[in-house]
């Protein structure tokens, strides 16, 4: 009797943890289809990333005879064809690249975060409207303005330099956007407040309160148009003239123009595309710890 007790006890608390354990097989199914999607969607996007990489270390016959994943001979050779085409032109061109990107990127974050800033936490006539003007600023694509902003900085006379590329990218409406929407969740308007009645100005407010809090914020925008302005093609095209003017991006543009006549230089351009891509790997690197102090920090306030 005793074992046949034992056997229905067993029996009863199988039945029991039956349903348990088919929500859970439910649950792992239930995952199974996202987790395939993003495995998916990670290969489209770095399959070509990977090819270009490995593309750069075959020698000029390897390239065109093969197409396979296993690395080449040509590394080294590449990498010096590259840097000595046109005496330096692609070094020139990466350093136009690094000043668009970084002057840009720096005053186009200053630009939105004080008007960010202002927009969240100022009551001022207008404020919605000019809330949905840059709303809708967003909605609008970047390469719709191009020609415009030509016609209008040729008509000033300043189409074709530095600050034709410059100007443009400093307004961002996704940054103010941005910026707006990060201040009104860090600040406290009770922090700023009580900083009123100590006396201090809104100025010293801004500055000793409201850009340390949105320092997370910044670098989000710093690095949204610094890889925007890196990659931009369309507006340097327009604007740009001289050579000597031009990002990689459209300098290497020019290297595929003149491909079709010399396919030398599809292996220089590969070569450069994977040059291009290291910089934004290494910022991204490094502006992680800014990510990951804030939640530090935002874990240690909960």
């Amino acid at each position: 009797m005793t074992a046949v007790a034992e056997r229905r006890e067993r029996t009863s608390g199988a039945d029991r943890h039956a349903p348990i354990n088919r929500n859970r097989q439910a649950k792992n199914r239930g995952k199974l289809l996202p987790t395939i999607l993003l495995l998916i969607g990670a290969a489209y996007c770095l399959v070509p990333v990977v090819w270009v990489f490995i593309a750069t270390t075959k020698a000029r016959g390897e390239l065109f005879t093969t197409f396979t994943f296993a690395p080449g001979t040509g590394l080294f050779d590449n990498l010096a064809s590259l840097f000595s085409y046109g005496d330096g032109q692609f070094g020139m061109w990466a350093l136009n690249s690094l000043l668009y990107a970084g002057i840009g990127g720096i005053l186009s974050t200053l630009v939105s975060t004080m008007a960010g800033y202002a927009l969240a936490k100022y009551e001022f006539p207008g404020r919605t409207l000019i809330f949905y003007c840059i709303l809708g600023g967003v909605l609008i694509p970047g390469i719709t303005l191009a020609i415009p902003q030509y016609l209008l900085l040729s008509q000033i006379g300043m189409a074709g330099g530095y600050l034709s590329v410059l100007l443009p990218v400093i307004i961002s409406p996704f940054g103010i956007y941005l910026s707006r929407v990060y201040a009104s969740a860090a600040m406290p308007s009770e922090t700023l407040e009580a900083a009123r009645i100590d006396g201090a100005n809104e100025w010293r407010i801004f500055r000793t309160i409201g850009i340390p809090l949105m320092v997370p914020g910044m670098v989000t925008v710093f690095m949204l148009q610094f890889v925007g302005i890196w990659n931009n093609f369309l507006l340097p095209f327009v604007m740009l003239s001289d050579q000597s003017n031009y990002p990689i991006t459209v300098g290497l543009y020019t290297l595929l123009a003149k491909g079709s006549g010399s396919p030398a230089l599809y292996s220089l351009a590969i070569t450069g595309a994977a040059v291009s891509i290291i910089p934004l790997v290494l910022l991204m690197l490094f502006l992680q710890r800014f990510w990951r102090m804030d939640l530090i920090s935002g874990g240690l306030k909960g």
